[in-house]
């Protein structure tokens, strides 16, 4: 057998109101067993989510949470490399509340949108792996949602879901630091929430999910300028029939980039859609039911399992993906903690 499809992975569950992490073994048939249940942050501060970011090289693990009434703090994680058990290095306080992180391209900063605040922040990352002091605070329009670099390292798009905002930003990776793009901002549809951002595998593309009006703004991106164009594409997200207030959860395409993933949390519901290669345009496949109030998920890096923690049913489902459809199939829920609202797969090295 390839040793690649034989190699288990790690999924560790972010439990807001327990503040810890579940953390489990998911093997190549879909089975999963809990290995550890791991503090963040003692005693617990329910009020805000737990967000998590990886490193490039999956080494280490940031998890934002609250660490007292309106303080926020982000507790980093080294990962063993050949069980992925998560040790404690420490935690530092963030510049606000943080509803996103991730790290930039070389894994020298983090990057956090403060939906509270109306902010977006980046910090130092030390040599040993802990948050430093801020380099940069910037003022956003409310909400703001999300901060990723690109694949090259040189721009970043950020989200203000109040103002219906994407941000584009040129960043300096010797410094860390934003300067505004030409243009600076990219003015979506008036309500529709911009949330979330998923480049596409070759970066020629953004997917953009929307919170508030359950779609999906497909976006051409210039790697050279750093630019996005208007949206060549505006795909529903919702399940035939639906007649309540949209509320848009996670993104996700399969790692080899034939399907995108949609999570939608008024009717617990993931859609599925197949990519066109060549425009990047999205066919709906299906829509399927998950865990109650699915806010996250994540695909195993092989592209076998889509993993949705429900925020209500305290639990993660495990789905089978098809690799000719990418329909999915429901295998079996694992209890969690309280309040999942993060998701995030390593395969063992």
């Amino acid at each position: 057998m390839n040793r690649e499809f034989a190699t288990p992975c790690i999924v560790y569950v972010a439990n807001a109101d327990t503040q810890d992490l579940s953390v489990f073994e998911l093997r190549p048939d879909g089975q999963m067993s809990l290995r550890s249940t791991v503090v963040v942050h003692r005693p617990v501060h329910i009020g805000r989510s737990i967000v998590l970011a990886l490193n490039p090289d999956r080494s280490l693990l940031y998890a934002g949470h609250l660490s007292a009434p309106g303080q926020a703090a982000v507790a980093v994680f080294a990962l063993d490399a050949q069980t992925g058990a998560p040790t404690p290095l420490g935690a530092s306080p963030l510049v606000d509340t943080t509803a996103y992180l991730s790290t930039d391209r070389s894994g020298r900063f983090l990057l956090s949108a403060s939906y509270a605040g109306d902010k977006v922040s980046i910090q130092k990352i030390e040599a040993d792996g802990r948050v430093g002091a801020a380099v940069q605070v910037v003022a956003t329009e409310p909400k703001a949602h999300c901060i990723v670099t690109d694949p090259s390292n040189r721009f970043v798009l950020h989200t203000s879901l109040g103002g219906d905002l994407i941000y584009q930003e040129r960043f300096d990776p010797r410094d860390g630091r934003m300067s505004p793009n030409e243009p600076p901002a990219m003015k979506t549809r008036a309500k529709s929430g911009p949330r979330f951002i998923e480049f596409a595998r070759h970066a020629d593309r953004a997917y953009l999910i929307n919170e508030l009006d359950g779609t999906v703004d497909v976006h051409p991106f210039d790697p050279s300028s750093g630019v996005l164009r208007p949206a060549t594409q505006t795909a529903n997200t919702l399940p035939d029939g639906f007649s309540g207030q949209p509320w848009g959860g996670d993104i996700h395409l399969r790692p080899d980039g034939r399907f995108l993933y949609v999570s939608e949390r008024t009717t617990s519901m993931i859609t599925v859609f197949a990519v066109d290669a060549a425009t990047g345009h999205l066919t709906r496949v299906d829509s399927v039911p998950t865990v109650r109030q699915p806010r996250a998920f994540a695909i195993d890096p092989y592209g076998r399992h889509l993993l949705a923690a429900g925020q209500l049913s305290n639990t993660v489902a495990c789905h089978l993906i098809d690799a000719a459809t990418g329909e999915l199939m429901l295998l079996r829920e694992y209890s969690v903690g309280k309040n999942p609202t993060w998701v995030e797969i390593i395969a063992l090295r």
